[in-house]
Formats: C-alpha cells, structure tokens, sequence
C-alpha cells in the first residue's frame, strides 16, 4: 500500500497531478479541495494517497490531508459509492462541511452535489449519521444555528453563488465570511462575489 509521496509536481488539470518521485511518475486523481492547495509545478509537494487495486487498473488517488483521505475510505465502503463519487464528494464541499451535512441529514444540500442522487444522499445519511462526529472534527462554529429568516438568505446567497458557478463549498465559505445580521440576500451576494474577485486577481 502506497499511504504517502513526496516529490517534484510535473503537471497538472482539472483532475489529476503528476509527481516525480526520484525519477518515477505517480499519477494520481486529486479533488478540486487538494488541487487547490497545490503550489505550483515544479514545487515539491506532500500528497497521502489511497491505492485502489482492480483486476482491469491500478489507481492511486491523493489528498491534501489525512483528514480528507480518511474520509474518503469511508465513503468509498459504502454500497453505490465508488472511488469517482467520492471524489465528487469531497470536491463538492470539504470535509467539515460533508460531515455536517451527514451528521444533520442535510439531504437537500447532499444532492446538489455532481452525481448523488436523492437515494445516494439518503443512504449516505443512514450508514453514516450516528459516527460521522467520531471520524470528523466538527466544530460547532462553522455553521452556527440562526434564525429561520437569517437561514434563508445564507442559502439563498449560497445557492445564487453556485449557479455563478463556484463550488458550494466555495459558496458557503464566502457568505459565512460576508454575511452579516440583517443584510438581503442581494447584499450578501454582492460583497461576497467583491471579496472572492478580489482574491482571484
């Protein structure tokens, strides 16, 4: 079992990296979270990695953090969750978030994810819910309980940011960090989009 490489970053795209480690190249299938943790090529990097062994394939998968790999060992154990799904589910959100999700039964979220399904969501919420607090660190101030109205427009904003197109882990971080008591969901929206444009430039 591969669990750890270190090495020079060859390439990189929307799903994988290539690491030079003395000499050989590891080709591994990152999520959007560790793709975007990533210095840039030519930098060394530090990946933990989950081997996955096939009949037809041999693939090896990397992660940011032991945290993420973890979790995605557990998902993948689960009936209907291959190794692709669950990269789209730790792409999708991070790994508190995910948890969060599971540990609330939060399906509505869980299905605006690539590729999970309402029965998907629902069977992640069954074999999960009662241990997910045992593998994952939730801290209770990331999603702090409001109000219904207050709620609303933090998914409002939240979902207006993802049909711009950024992840909803992305969203959700933004208008955690833009919102404020009392705001309209237009408010929110706008100085969270100001703030993230200003960070990409």
């Amino acid at each position: 079992m591969i669990g750890r490489i270190r090495g020079k970053l060859i390439s990189l795209d929307e799903h994988t990296v290539l690491v030079d480690v003395a000499g050989i190249g590891y080709e591994l299938d990152v999520t959007a979270n560790t793709l975007s943790k990533l210095p840039g090529v030519g930098h060394d990097v530090v990946l933990f990695t989950h081997l996955s062994v096939r009949e037809d394939a041999h693939s090896l998968y990397g992660f940011e953090s032991h945290g993420e790999r973890d979790l995605f060992r557990i998902l993948i154990k689960i009936s209907g969750v291959g190794p692709k799904l669950a990269l789209n589910l730790l792409s999708g959100m991070d790994v508190v978030d995910l948890a969060r999700c599971i540990r609330d039964s939060d399906i509505a979220r869980l299905v605006k994810l690539p590729g999970v399904g309402r029965k998907t969501a629902e069977r992640l919420v069954v074999e999960l819910k009662d241990r997910i607090e045992r593998l994952v660190l939730i801290p209770d101030v990331t999603r702090p309980k409001v109000a219904d109205a207050t709620r609303h427009v933090i998914e409002e904003a939240e979902r207006a940011l993802i049909k711009l197109g950024y992840r909803p882990a992305e969203a959700s971080r933004a208008v955690g960090n833009a919102y404020v008591q009392g705001q309209s969901t237009e408010d929110v929206v706008r100085i969270a989009l100001k703030r993230m444009i200003g960070q990409e430039a």
